[in-house]
């Protein structure tokens, strides 16, 4: 995005030559942003050439036809400036660890966990930015790439910072954590997500989690999880590396305390006890899991020196981000029914609960849910997609559709009653779903990203035109 007139410059061609070791060509310049895809580049941004399924490099000349001011590269290219230098993830890495260098004063938060990372990374970032002088990811930024961008675009003058770190395997979020070195370290739970990469299961997933601690800078700060069963290995984990731990739950004793999560028709109010304070305060979330989501996303806050009234500001108006549980009304033939895009990934704690919380719905119709295979349970999955079948019978859901081959065990486990259908792809279901619906129904999608559920939303957005806000119905 192009500065305006008088903002101070994110980069200097000769800061960025100096961070990565590189050499200029074209002389200095000034740069407002930073891109690693040539179709998100804005003018003014520094276009890095990584490489990935195509050589970086073959994308600098849209990049420039698209306003960028110079690009970082390992060899030399035309254009009006480059910075040449060797490896070009190292290289991103090197600028990143100058950005957290020279924002000497900014106080740094990491965030992960096996369910709730993305929002709750954004629901603190909502509170960062309404503080002022706030950074973070644009979107779930989580990976050795993403992490090290999001510190690159980080301007000079931040005064806080959040960051989230992801993993597949062990070992990942180690030096994602050394790079962002955080005041404040947030494990929001562990769950059976990833077991396949462990062959010891969630303890190993436990154990990657912990390495959020490697890079904690001396005398920060944990949050985490009481009422998660690995909390005592996370605590153990905290406290060796110098942590102060602040613990969320429903026990006498916590940091922050959940004494009541109450849905309401627009998301939640929640009671809740905050270093022995009673507070109440509304959310625009529904689902249960936000409960204590959202007393991890206000004792982070605390530790990032973020006044308790402007955090609880932030999270009253911070609105379920896309493909997790946002809501929108879509209008069918005779009327409209409500769509719940909760479609970006899923976990066996994450579906439950995002059934759970369409079970506290009260619509003028039916409670449908579409579910796609959650991915990455290893021998268990088969197991843990049959048990989704009780959980929705508890929350008594009228009808539960279903695609893939592991969603099959779940809908075979449903009473007769319960069953919407089943298919073997997306692509059978969507039609199914197209005709099943009526006025007044409410319907959840939810799936892992790579099993598609996505594909679910879109088919029915295309089906049945979203009901603009503020037009009458």
């Amino acid at each position: 995005m192009a500065e305006p007139a008088g903002a101070v410059p994110l980069w200097s061609g000769r800061d960025i030559a100096e961070a990565v070791g590189g050499a200029l060509t074209g002389g200095d310049f000034a740069v407002s942003g930073v891109a690693i895809d040539s179709r998100e580049v804005q003018p003014g941004d520094l276009f890095v050439a990584l490489s990935g399924a195509r050589d970086g490099h073959d994308f600098i000349p849209d990049a420039f036809r698209r306003g960028a001011v110079a690009s970082l590269t390992s060899r030399e290219v035309d254009g009006p400036h480059v910075c040449v230098t060797g490896g070009i993830l190292a290289a991103l890495e090197a600028l990143a660890a100058s950005a957290r260098e020279r924002a000497a004063m900014a106080r740094r938060a990491a965030v992960t966990g096996s369910v709730g990372k993305t929002s709750v990374t954004q629901a603190i970032l909502a509170g960062l930015n309404l503080a002022g002088g706030g950074h973070g990811p644009v979107r779930s930024f989580n990976n050795h790439i993403g992490v090290p961008l999001t510190l690159a675009r980080m301007p000079g003058q931040t005064r806080r910072a959040v960051f989230e770190l992801g993993m597949n395997h062990a070992g990942e979020i180690a030096p994602l954590s050394r790079l962002v070195r955080p005041h404040v370290a947030v494990v929001t739970t562990v769950a059976a997500v990833h077991v396949e990469a462990f062959d010891d299961g969630e303890a190993g997933v436990a154990r990657a989690k912990a390495e959020i601690f490697t890079g904690l800078e001396r005398g920060g700060v944990a949050v985490l999880n009481a009422e998660n069963r690995w909390f005592d290995v996370l605590n153990a984990q905290a406290e060796a590396a110098g942590a102060e731990v602040r613990a969320f739950g429903s026990a006498p004793g916590v940091a922050g305390r959940l004494i009541h999560f109450t849905p309401t028709p627009s998301g939640a109010f929640v009671e809740a006890e905050i270093d022995g304070r009673a507070r109440r305060y509304p959310l625009r979330q529904s689902a249960s899991h936000w409960g204590p989501m959202s007393l991890a996303a206000l004792l982070t806050l605390r530790a990032l020196d973020v006044d308790l009234e402007i955090a609880l500001a932030a999270l009253a108006s911070f609105e379920p981000l896309t493909g997790r549980g946002a809501a929108s009304q879509i209008r069918l033939p005779t009327g409209e029914a409500t769509l719940i895009d909760d479609s970006y990934n899923a976990s066996p704690v994450s579906v439950a609960a995002a059934l759970r919380a369409l079970g506290a719905k009260s619509p003028a119709g039916r409670r449908l849910v579409a579910l796609t295979d959650m991915l990455e349970l290893g021998p268990e999955g088969p197991a843990q997609h049959a048990k989704l079948a009780d959980v929705a019978d508890a929350a008594d859901i009228d009808l539960m559709f279903c695609a893939g081959p592991l969603m099959r065990h779940a809908y075979e486990a449903l009473p007769p009653s319960r069953r919407g259908a089943w298919t073997e792809s997306v692509e059978s279901l969507t039609p199914i779903l197209i005709a099943a619906l009526s006025p007044g129904d409410v319907i959840l999608v939810k799936g892992s990203k790579a099993s598609r559920a996505a594909d679910i939303v879109a088919g029915l957005a295309k089906a049945f035109a979203p009901v603009l806000e503020g037009e009458e119905s």
